[in-house]
């Protein structure tokens, strides 16, 4: 079931990225202003809906979010003819040209500037004390999300935490990046002690609506930042409480996760709300939304398979070889494959409204090629990508990734036994023998690499590979490096330093004192 509340654009909104600078000479007497604006309840929830808005830009869960996360990895590799895509594997991209990673940099601080507006005004309008809180909760979890970003990609940024009383305000110094992460998990630790576990049961406008930020969600996004802090302990605490929770669970078909016929499930804690149905029809890509804007992505078009979409990405071989590592119990082959890529299944293999086969079938080189699949509206209702309007959700935490980080804390805390039940309930669903038995006793650092595999397998062209092998300090370590380049020569334009983005120019034109990453 899609969500059913709406995403506003407020004329408030003072300044939509760091990089505005120019203000208006005249006052629109009509046009409403941050005092004018923020008077009741109904103004509070509009506030925050327009904060959910900015995950639906093209910098950010529209289409260059997902690349800015997969490309990287040595699950996926790009042939695009566009370099602002196939440059992001290949550590290729520099700061003449900030297309792609730069309209994500912009996007996010969009959405942090209206975080912001939300906690600065909404203390001071007289509501309901919940309502209230679940409102500010919101606002606390999406900014931490939006630097969790910034953050992540980019290290060292801004971190603008108030309002601003004028464009400039906006502006603030370079934080280190240990400060930019403490941001983020004071604001996901904030947003944790006012959201509610779930929206079903309450009272008020958001009452039953699905999509909107939970505890859970701020939990989990806290406890994976905490982990990539190597925080063990504190992470381990934020995991095990969200499974005592008893609120969340593994569907049963894996496949369910990436297509729109199963969202906001029992193993969703958090995912983008897209819709074919939603707002209008033309195709929104930055700035402040329109009313004719839909709600639609352009991630299917993006990594479709050739044909199909633009195949600006594909999965690489060595993805597909790690999952004919390990049979199921009952002999066959890991059901995710099948849910994760398209490729010459023995047998036949549907796509779209025709088979592999038949559509390859005079195209030796496609025939022997692979494709992205999940979240690809591949099964039959559409016969292509090229309406640019996929509503598939963007699952961005799942249940089964909060059993697999858990039981990464118990190993890295010398707890490896206690790992093993943790990791068995992800296998068991794709009906994957049990580990404690075919593979018992490991060592910490046997488990380390087992986790690595199941991960792999679990989360390929979601995102998470490059975060982990990055945290995980395979790039700093030869052998591993060795083993990437192995898997994707993408890796042998690494160097020390790529791991993060650049900082778009025209942010360090509008901030002299800001410091350019090393290798930029």
């Amino acid at each position: 079931m899609k969500t059913n509340f709406k995403y506003f654009s407020l004329a408030i909104v003072l300044c939509c990225a760091v990089g505005c600078t120019k203000k208006l000479d005249q006052v629109n007497p009509v046009q409403q202003t941050s005092e004018s604006f923020w008077k009741t309840s109904d103004d509070a929830v509009a506030g925050v809906n327009a904060a959910y808005a900015s995950l639906l830009n093209d910098g950010t869960y529209m289409r260059f979010t997902p690349l800015l996360l997969d490309v990287r990895g040595d699950d996926i590799k790009s042939n695009s003819p566009w370099p602002a895509i196939s440059n992001i594997g290949r550590f290729g991209l520099g700061t003449a040209d900030n297309s792609g990673y730069g309209w994500a940099f912009e996007t996010y601080y969009q959405g942090i500037n209206r975080c912001n507006q939300v906690l600065d005004k909404v203390p001071g309008i007289s509501m309901d004390a919940t309502l209230k809180d679940r409102i500010l909760g919101q606002a606390f979890f999406l900014r931490g999300l939006y630097f969790f970003h910034l953050v992540n990609f980019y290290g060292k940024v801004a971190l603008p935490t108030q309002a601003p009383k004028t464009p400039g305000d906006f502006f603030g110094p370079q934080a280190t990046e240990d400060q930019g992460w403490q941001q983020v998990i004071s604001d996901f630790t904030a947003a944790a002690s006012k959201l509610p576990i779930t929206y079903v049961g309450i009272n008020g406008p958001d009452k039953g609506q699905l999509g909107r930020a939970t505890k859970g969600a701020a939990m989990a996004f806290l406890g994976k930042t905490l982990l990539f802090r190597k925080k063990y302990t504190e992470a381990a605490a934020q995991f095990k409480a969200i499974i005592d929770m008893n609120v969340y669970s593994l569907v049963a078909n894996y496949k369910d996760n990436f297509t729109d016929a199963n969202e906001n499930n029992s193993e969703s804690l958090f995912e983008v709300q897209f819709s074919r149905s939603a707002g209008g029809t033309d195709l929104g890509w930055a700035g402040d939304p329109q009313s004719t804007w839909g709600k639609t992505s352009a991630r299917a078009i993006t990594f479709a398979p050739r044909g199909f979409g633009w195949t600006d990405v594909q999965p690489t071989f060595s993805l597909f070889n790690e999952f004919m590592i390990e049979k199921t119990v009952n002999n066959q082959i890991d059901p995710r494959l099948d849910a994760t890529i398209f490729y010459n299944k023995p047998g036949g293999e549907p796509m779209y409204q025709t088979t592999f086969a038949a559509q390859y079938a005079n195209d030796p080189g496609n025939l022997n090629d692979l494709f992205c699949r999940k979240y690809e509206n591949g099964d039959g209702n559409f016969a292509n990508e090229f309406d640019w309007r996929s509503g598939i959700n963007e699952r961005i935490m799942r249940y089964a990734d909060v059993l697999l980080m858990y039981a990464e804390c118990l190993n890295e805390l010398g707890q490896t036994a206690l790992a093993y039940p943790y990791i068995q309930k992800v296998r068991s669903r794709v009906n994957l023998p049990d580990l404690a038995v075919t593979m018992p006793g490991m060592t910490q650092s046997q488990m380390r690499d087992q986790l690595a595999h199941e991960r792999l397998l679990e989360f390929a062209l979601e995102g998470h590979r490059f975060d982990d092998i990055r945290r995980w300090g395979w790039l700093q370590d030869p052998t591993k490096l060795a083993l990437l380049k192995s898997r994707d020569p993408e890796f042998n334009s690494y160097a020390p330093g790529k791991e993060y983005y650049p900082i778009p120019k025209s942010e360090m034109d509008n901030n002299p004192g800001f410091v350019q990453n090393p290798t930029y």
